[in-house]
């Protein structure tokens, strides 16, 4: 099964079955493959796990 690596309006990561539609607020980032490497690719991208609105609140 492939997956596609999805992001949120607060730039938090998930996985979605890339067969199926996205849900609402959420949009491809642009990996998709096997469900253990979209997980190597959230651990190599998401290095900040704080929501958007808290990251810049904090800039």
């Amino acid at each position: 099964m492939s997956f596609l690596v999805v992001l949120n309006e607060e730039e938090q990561y998930s996985l979605w079955p890339a067969d199926r539609e996205l849900p609402g607020g959420w949009r491809a980032e642009g990996f998709e493959g096997p469900e253990e490497d979209c997980l190597a690719h959230i651990d190599q991208v998401w290095t900040d796990m704080r929501p958007l609105s808290l990251r810049q609140a904090h800039a």
